[in-house]
């Protein structure tokens, strides 16, 4: 299996009872299969290689096929080929309740030596883990791997209808522009600094401006940028392997310039160069992973928000729970706010349905929210009037 299947979290070789090679749920000799993997490790190894064009999904499914894989040999003492229904609702206990020395804050938050939970999952992420796992065990048994699913006893819960529902996690245009504002202000003395400095400066202008996703973002190259009818455009390779363009303004080619230009580069970009549109460390031409450039993101709006405590810290607060995702919601948001047609946004940040994009749209809620507590404030001073 390949070392990019699962990290070094899980054992390189399980006892012969946990590895699934004589698993209860196995399919019974003689069965036709449509995979060689023959123990559990090697069969999750090769569901996610499905996801290997998909960094972002990648990580996700690995991780939560580690922690069942972890959680099944470790305290179940079973293989995950052996898993019943009774040892699945014992495992959605277990994400509410996970054990203090998988939460273990002296554990790195990433890496192959890391902790495996930052505190129990909240029920929102119960269900997501739970899906995952189910596509899984749904893949082992069409693949002739398993005989069956415990997942699939498990009953429809009927969700509560809701409202339309609006995203939340995204900065609104005056945090967005204090943070422009602060970035600017960093010190600038050492070439260290400086590097430091205007890699930050682009990478929010980029994530920002065009909505990416920090993996796209990182895989974002140089011959992705295209100059059609006096107009730049970025060509993107999403979520799903979903394709688009995304509007380039002038403003941002101008940054662009400007950060090739300290790096010694030229400034206008060639249709054939694989270079990166955000370099790696000391401007080197090697790629910054996902996670990179989440970081980058990240330390940058904690700096922010350091220089904000002081004097707002719930705005500061805001800032330290941002990440990369909330500026494409931002992005999403401040277009909405502006006026922009809600089909360019859904282009924009390639959704393929409507309805997804229209989360953004805060406006009519803004209206409604003043609407009242102006009629609200009407009522009570008419009633305080001699």
């Amino acid at each position: 299996m390949s070392d990019l299947a699962l990290s070094t979290v899980v054992p390189a070789a399980l006892p012969a009872h946990l590895s699934g090679m004589t698993g209860t749920n196995r399919t019974p000799a003689g069965t036709s299969r449509q995979i060689a993997a023959n123990d559990d490790v090697a069969a999750i190894g090769l569901w996610l290689a499905e996801y290997r064009g998909s960094p972002h999904t990648f990580r996700s499914y690995r991780k939560e096929a580690e922690r069942l894989l972890l959680w099944a040999t470790q305290i179940r003492g079973k293989a995950v080929s052996s898993l019943t229904r009774e040892d699945v609702l014992a495992y959605e206990a277990f994400l509410a309740h996970p054990l203090p020395t998988w939460c273990d804050e002296g554990l790195a938050r990433r890496g192959d030596h890391r902790r495996l939970f930052a505190g129990a999952l909240s029920e929102r992420s119960q269900r997501q883990a739970l899906g995952i796992l189910s596509g899984l065990f749904n893949y082992l048994v069409r693949a002739g791997y398993l005989a069956g699913t415990p997942f699939a006893l498990q009953p429809r819960r009927r969700r509560a209808r809701q409202g339309r529902r609006t995203i939340e996690r995204y900065l609104d245009r005056a945090l967005w522009e204090d943070v422009l504002v602060h970035v600017e202000r960093w010190p600038q003395a050492s070439g260290r600094d400086r590097q430091r400095y205007e890699r930050a400066r682009w990478t929010l202008r980029l994530l920002y401006e065009t909505a990416l996703r920090a993996s796209e973002g990182a895989h974002a190259r140089e011959s992705d940028l295209l100059h059609r009818r006096g107009c730049w455009w970025l060509r993107v390779t999403g979520k799903g392997g979903v394709e688009g363009e995304v509007p380039i303004s002038d403003a941002l080619m101008a940054d662009f310039a400007r950060y090739r230009a300290f790096h010694g580069m030229p400034v206008v970009p060639a249709s054939d160069s694989s270079r990166p549109l955000i370099l790696g460390i000391a401007g080197r031409e090697a790629p910054l992973t996902a996670t990179a450039v989440y970081l980058v993101v990240k330390d940058a709006l904690r700096r922010v928000a350091d220089v904000l405590t002081p004097t707002d810290p719930m705005r500061a607060a805001r800032l330290r729970r941002a990440s990369t995702h909330w500026l494409r919601h931002s992005a999403a948001t401040h277009q909405a706010e502006a006026g922009n047609p809600v089909h360019h946004i859904q282009h924009n940040l390639r959704h393929s349905s409507i309805a997804t994009t229209s989360i953004y749209l805060h406006a009519e809620e803004d209206a409604r929210h003043a609407s009242t507590t102006q009629a609200r404030t009407v009522i009570t001073s008419s009633k305080e009037r001699p």
